[in-house]
């Protein structure tokens, strides 16, 4: 397993990629419309070349997906204290405890987890009004990522706790001894998934990310989810054409 002092670091290195990973700032400027739009990305950098040349990117619209016996996603999340960050293009929680979730035998360590709105992922065609990514890295540098939707409807109370530290400016962060954090309470009852293969979000939209996408979502109140477009504003890339990949999805 990945310990804390490791994942502090390799979260501390990382670019500034919001769809699955964010930290640091290197690399081009990219953003969400205009001239540093995803249209454009590929074109702002070399690096970047991948969000436009990828044939395997995400994120997709979910389609009626093929039904299959998927493996059970075994969750060993612990608690954490709050630490988060503003990046600019999300609201991000670092992760420093030892928690990991295990697939087929394939353990993959929690790092971080951060916000989309829209959902970046659609279901035949429709966002829902927010999506959480919880990214994860096994041993072997594998990356996998969790997606849980969140929908408009009663408040919740693990989301309040993070949004009442929202940091107000791009760059900031926070680590807030009196709050701790259960990543577990922001997972749906029922842990039915969707299964498929497909990149990082943001530039520069690496492939080989494992997704598995929750089919069903959670309830957020709208005060949060405007709180959060007021901070941050739009922060979703448009869906990503399939090419031929298999969509999994449990009966």
């Amino acid at each position: 397993m990945i310990r804390s002092s490791m994942v502090a670091a390799f979260v501390a290195s990382l670019t500034l990629s919001t769809g699955v990973l964010a930290g640091g700032g290197h690399g081009a400027h990219w953003g969400y419309e205009g001239p540093e739009g995803p249209e454009h990305w590929a074109e702002l950098s070399k690096e970047y070349a991948t969000c436009g040349t990828g044939t395997r990117q995400s994120p997709i619209d979910i389609p009626a997906a093929i039904s299959a016996k998927l493996p059970v996603i075994k969750f060993d999340f612990e608690h954490a204290t709050l630490e988060i960050l503003n990046n600019g293009h999300t609201i991000q929680v670092n992760h420093d405890e030892d928690s990991s979730i295990t697939v087929s035998g394939e353990q993959f360590d929690l790092l971080q987890f951060h916000f989309h709105t829209p959902s970046e992922n659609t279901v035949g065609g429709k966002h829902h009004d927010m999506e959480l990514h919880m990214v994860h890295k096994s041993a072997k540098g594998q990356l996998a990522v969790v997606g849980v939707f969140m929908e408009a409807g009663k408040k919740n109370e693990v989301l309040s706790n993070i949004w009442e530290h929202m940091p107000a400016n791009a760059g900031d962060k926070k680590k807030v001894s009196s709050v701790r954090i259960h990543p577990a309470d922001l997972l749906p009852a029922d842990r039915s998934y969707s299964r498929f293969n497909g990149s990082l979000t943001t530039p520069p939209c690496s492939e080989g990310v494992k997704w598995f996408v929750m089919t069903n979502p959670i309830e957020v109140s709208a005060e949060q989810v405007k709180r959060f477009a007021k901070a941050i504003s739009e922060n979703n890339r448009p869906t990503q054409p399939l090419n031929g990949r298999f969509v999994l999805t449990e009966p």
